[in-house]
């Protein structure tokens, strides 16, 4: 697929025209184990050359690995920084040991967080910035409107927000205007349907989705007998352990039945689900070779019509996924999981 056959989607109604996949490029430099920086920047060369210029990146990730690895493979890219639309989230506390401390949304502490994005990243502007998780001591308006400061100042494009339930999506639309949200969105976890879609529509904000695979559950390539390094935190996850595996592993077993039928992958069938939601979504794909991302370009040459659909969710139903998609620990900073 070449770069003009990309289709583009646009994210909310003031969001800039991005390709209809992203990069989610948090597995390169942390979270799933062992990483490989040459595979990575090769990667994320086939993305860009492929139309994939939409790159999604933490300033937490390898606490601002992930950052120096995508100036690195723009610099030596031949599409370059011009091409890329850099969406950034901050705001996580880390240490030295790379654990968690909370979250900070303070103005202050936004303007710092970006100051240092835009000197990993060699770059004078992010095209879209949001806060990771929502400081629960930090008023969203505070937050949001820090960041609206820097897009008046020209070192942000857009504002998105990520992980917000409705209430908190209302809040920061009325301080300026909200490009996307982005969220977990996948057929194992299908939450955001009931509430926060439906008012991202109302409000116009786009969504970008990540965790489209499951973080690999929903591949078609993972395995119950599959050994996971001391680094990957899938073996924290419950949907990764013990019996919820096994219930999560049979549903992809089911659904391997309609890729056959339409001689896809279970993977391309999960990203094609996920486009068909609507043309306001934007799936996230965490591709960390260049066959995974090869593989995921394939779902935008699968249609989906009302029968695949329909079979689609006899395999694998809303709510059938067992287990949380965090632990439980984790859960508790999703303000979009809030009742």
């Amino acid at each position: 697929m070449t770069l003009q056959q990309v289709p583009l989607r646009t994210l909310g109604s003031t969001g800039p025209r991005v390709p209809a996949l992203g990069l989610g490029c948090m597995g390169m430099s942390a979270l799933y184990g062992e990483t490989d920086e040459k595979e990575s920047i090769a990667t994320i060369h086939a993305a860009l050359d492929a139309g994939l210029t939409l790159l999604d990146t933490g300033d937490f990730y390898g606490m601002g690995h992930n950052e120096l690895l995508i100036r690195d493979a723009l610099r030596s890219s031949s599409q370059g920084r011009d091409r890329a639309v850099l969406s950034v989230k901050f705001g996580a506390l880390r240490d030295a040991r790379g654990g968690w401390s909370g979250y900070d949304g303070r103005p202050a502490a936004v303007k710092n967080f970006l100051a240092y994005s835009l000197q990993r990243l060699g770059t004078d502007h992010v095209d879209i910035y949001r806060i990771a998780r929502v400081d629960p001591a930090v008023p969203i308006e505070e937050t949001i409107g820090a960041i609206a400061e820097a897009v008046e100042a020209g070192q942000v494009r857009h504002i998105g927000l990520s992980e917000v339930g409705s209430d908190t999506l209302r809040r920061a639309a009325a301080v300026a205007p909200v490009s996307d949200l982005q969220i977990e969105y996948s057929l194992l976890s299908r939450g955001i349907e009931a509430d926060i879609l439906p008012t991202c529509r109302e409000l116009g904000i786009g969504i970008t989705a990540y965790g489209v695979l499951s973080r690999g559950l929903i591949s078609g390539h993972w395995s119950r007998d599959r050994r996971l390094d001391s680094r990957d935190f899938r073996g924290m996850s419950p949907r990764f352990t013990g019996d919820n595996l096994d219930h999560n592993l049979d549903l992809v077993e089911a659904l391997r039945k309609v890729a056959d039928a339409k001689s896809a992958t279970v993977a391309q069938i999960a990203i094609a689900w996920v486009l068909a939601r609507g043309e306001d979504i934007v799936p996230l794909i965490g591709a960390r070779r260049r066959d995974r991302l090869g593989e995921a370009l394939g779902a935008l040459e699968v249609t989906l019509d009302a029968d695949d659909l329909m079979a689609i969710e006899t395999a694998v139903p809303a709510g059938a996924a067992a287990g949380a998609r965090y632990p439980a620990g984790q859960m508790a900073h999703l303000d979009s999981e809030k009742i």
